[in-house]
């Protein structure tokens, strides 16, 4: 008796020392009362010391309370991994409600990944053999959910027990994951279990066909039997026992259409017979409540994955602009993303709601408006330009700061594929400009301005325009550069006062000059736009005729500039000025029209957004051969050091040979013997060899062996010699390259590197195309002055588009022969 009293003065003594933790209910209350993130931290990190105490002296009263707390804190994203053996602990309990919180702890903190679920096999495989269905529930619900491929072998004797039994309860629970991490299960289960419950059945041939395509072909023929039991649940009254808002039974609606598209997909029989079915639905379903939407987007996801009538994307379509009226978000924001993926393919059906999309970029809803303003861009076309081009420009007024560069980015690629005139296209850049000109991309100036040199009867216009511009506003970048360009290139326009286009404004030259020096002393004026409004003033020098000794006196002040850009232009000016005068109008005429550079990027796919326009879906860029900055760079440190001297060729111009007799050939009975008078009069341009021309200047040596060069991929390059005949430093190297695969390597490219102490000229290639083969070769000069005769050695990249693929290589030549270079 004594023994007795002394162990419960113990027990009780402890739990005095050990309050009993709060429940599960007042933490949540705590934790929604914290104001801030930091105090929110400091809640959860004072519960999670409890509870490791709790865990520490082994209080098998609370662990079961201390758990679900865990759990909670694991949803809101804080650690909870030390709570993964008490969930073991739990599991092994007698309690159903100990079960319970164990297998939902171990479904969230375990994974495959985790050697504790290995301790788990015998504590499901005991409790797939419980007495009690709810237990073996418990047990099958995580086996689905956290069971490995080697723990479904294991138990599938269990669980194959279970899917046999009578009780509804079980087959129900039956988990689809187990026939998923073993394909060895995949004998047909169908057959040899003939499950009653139709739900976990779709659920489990939904898993297998995603993940067997034998399984995938083997089940296709049961879409009759899936489109009868789905008519049949359309059809149906009412059935207390599995209605939701009206509808029968909507969550195996879901799952038998999800199963469909499966079916479905690139499958024509399949979706010939699901078409009935799915216009049904389309137009039977009640869209009034939210159960109803969701069986309506399965629906028109499925009509829009499987090869479905032309008639039924659109009714799928009217669907979808349906969805955008409705007042919950989440059901407008899934409409928006399904309509932006389905555009190209369904455009006409898509146009017909663009007034809805548009409304949407009024929403107060950040992720609807973005993707309304993606939806919209994608409408853009020829049409319509002008009227979406304005919405857009409203809400590019409008908008977040957030989505004014994504916005500025597509009114210029829309601008530029669209535009109905080019004063249309000159407003509406200009219009982004002066909204969100701090927005726009780093190309968006040279583009405006190439826009503009390119567009001879807008220069009055545009120069007038942007000089009103910085009048009003100079805190746009952008606006100002581009306007002092044209104010630079076009002031003598400017001062003229004559402009067809509208009426024209009446300025001097002092009045110009003095909105330009005040945008050389703003503060809000960037290094790179003083750059623009010096060279303007310069450029001035030679447009205005009476404000000269004003535009020396502002060059020579910044000459003596911190800014060491500024100082650098100030300086080459006055020299203009002083020692290179007669020079000076010649040097700052008037920039000539610009080419249009392509850029290889997905902005440049050529898309006609509904329209059958042949020069767009026709036209292909025309790769540049002149690689970036940044390729150059990679070539310079082939050899290793600095004493490399790289040699990029430009893009190719048309075929010319440099053989002589072949060129004249081709051309016949022409007199090449005299150029044009207008090439007499140019001077004759410094090649980076002294002495050599573009006429045949060497003789064929016999005694030097050709090489191969390269030889990879299907690609050989050879390298034949011959020698100069005015210069015996001077090596040509004539290049083929042949292509033996069965497809053209197209924008082909060839760069050389060689040491500084040659001196190398890389001629344009006479194709940038090899065919296949072997049927053809491209063919490019090389010149090589070695007036040291050292032994030579190359490095080559070569750069080709090769079956979609984007090939690069880069090669060392060492193996040329002493007759090459001595």
């Amino acid at each position: 008796m004594d023994l007795l009293e002394t162990l419960s003065d113990l027990a009780s003594e402890k739990w005095k020392r050990m309050p009993a933790p709060i429940r599960l209910r007042e933490l949540i209350r705590t934790i929604r009362t914290a104001r801030t993130q930091a105090e929110e931290r400091e809640m959860i990190q004072k519960e999670c010391a409890a509870i490791r105490s709790s865990f520490r002296e082994e209080d098998n009263t609370y662990r079961c309370r201390n758990v679900a707390k865990l759990l909670y804190m694991h949803m809101l994203g804080y650690p909870a991994h030390f709570g993964q053996l008490e969930c073991l602990k739990l599991i092994a309990s007698q309690k159903f409600t100990d079960k319970r919180i164990g297998y939902l702890g171990a479904m969230l903190l375990l994974d495959e990944r985790q050697d504790v679920h290995l301790l788990m096999t015998n504590c499901i495989k005991n409790d797939l053999n419980h007495s009690t269905q709810y237990v073996q529930g418990l047990a099958l619900c995580t086996l689905g959910c956290m069971g490995s491929s080697e723990m479904c072998r294991d138990l599938a004797g269990e669980v194959e027990k279970l899917l046999k039994t009578s009780n509804s309860y079980l087959r129900k629970k039956k988990g689809p994951r187990a026939y998923g991490n073993v394909p060895t299960c995949y004998e047909k289960p169908a057959e040899r279990e003939k499950p009653r419950s139709v739900h976990t059945s779709v659920v489990l041939l939904t898993e297998m066909c995603e993940r067997s395509p034998d399984m995938l072909t083997h089940f296709r023929k049961l879409v009759p039997q899936l489109v009868r039991i789905l008519k049949n649940l359309i059809m149906s009254g009412y059935s207390p026992e599995h209605d939701v808002s009206g509808i029968s039974d909507p969550f195996l609606q879901v799952r038998i259409l999800r199963l469909l598209r499966i079916l479905g997909r690139n499958d024509d029989d399949s979706s010939e017979a699901m078409n009935d079915i799915l216009a049904q639905v389309a137009t039977n379903t009640e869209t009034s409540k939210n159960v109803g939407n969701a069986i309506l987007y399965e629906t028109v996801l499925t009509i829009m994955d499987i090869k479905s009538e032309s008639g039924l994307r659109v009714l799928a379509i009217n669907i979808l602009g349906r969805f955008l009226l409705n007042n919950d978000k989440n059901i407008r924001y899934v409409a928006l993303t399904s309509l932006l993926k389905t555009v190209q393919t369904d455009h006409n059906a898509v146009q017909r709601h663009r007034s809805t999309i548009v409304d949407c970029l009024k929403d107060l809803d950040v992720s609807i408006k973005r993707r309304a303003m993606e939806l919209s861009f994608a409408l853009v076309n020829g049409n319509n330009i002008r009227g979406m081009m304005k919405e857009l420009l409203y809400f590019l007024d409008s908008c977040e700061p957030e989505f004014k560069s994504d916005c500025a980015s597509g009114i210029f690629l829309a601008a530029e594929k669209y535009a109905p005139s080019k004063r249309w296209h000159i407003d509406t850049i200009m219009r982004v400009l002066t909204t969100a000109g701090s927005y726009v991309r780093d190309d968006a100036v040279p583009n405006l301005i190439q826009l503009i040199t390119n567009s001879n009867e807008m220069h009055e216009y545009t120069v007038q325009k942007l000089y009103k511009a910085i009048l009003e506003d100079i805190s746009q970048q952008p606006l100002v550069q581009v306007a002092s360009w044209c104010i630079g290139e076009y002031g003598d326009l400017l001062v003229s006062g004559q402009c067809e286009e509208e009426e024209p404004i009446q300025v001097t030259e002092d009045e110009v000059l003095d909105i330009l020096e005040s945008l050389l002393i703003s503060n809000m004026s960037s290094s790179v736009t003083r750059g623009f409004v010096l060279t303007a003033i310069m450029k001035n020098s030679t447009r205005f005729t009476n404000t000269v000794n004003r535009i020396k006196k502002v060059v020579s002040i910044y000459g003596s500039s911190i800014d060491v850009e500024l100082q650098q232009r100030a300086v080459e000016y006055n020299a203009l000025f002083k020692k290179y005068d007669h020079m000076r109008s010649a040097l700052l005429e008037r920039m000539p029209i610009m080419e249009k550079t392509m850029t290889n990027g997905p902005t440049d796919i050529a898309q006609t957004n509904g329209e059958a326009e042949p020069g767009i879906i026709d036209a292909k860029p025309i790769p540049s051969t002149q690689p970036p900055s940044s390729q150059a760079n990679d070539l310079l440190d082939l050899l290793g050091g600095n004493d490399i001297q790289l040699v990029i060729p430009t893009a190719p111009p048309p075929k010319q040979s440099t053989v002589g007799g072949e060129l004249l050939d081709l051309l016949g009975d022409l007199n090449l013997g005299a150029p044009p008078a207008a090439l007499q009069q140019m001077p004759a341009p410094q090649l980076l060899l002294d002495g050599l021309s573009v006429q045949p200047l060497f003789n064929e040596i016999s005694g030097i062996p050709p090489i191969i060069a390269y030889n990879k991929n299907g690609l050989k390059i050879d390298f034949s010699f011959e020698r100069s005949s005015t210069n015996a430093s001077v090596t040509v190297i004539t290049t083929q390259a042949f292509n033996s695969t069965d497809s053209e390597m197209t924008d082909y490219v060839f760069q050389a590197a060689v040491p500084k102490t040659f001196q190398l000229q890389l001629l344009s290639p006479s194709s940038n195309v090899l065919p296949p083969f072997n049927a053809g070769s491209v063919t490019q000069v090389i010149k090589v002055l070695n007036p040291q005769k050292q032994q030579l050695r190359m490095r080559i990249k070569l750069t080709y588009n090769h079956k979609g693929s984007a090939m690069q290589d880069l090669a060392e030549v060492s193996n040329f022969p002493p007759q090459s270079w001595q």
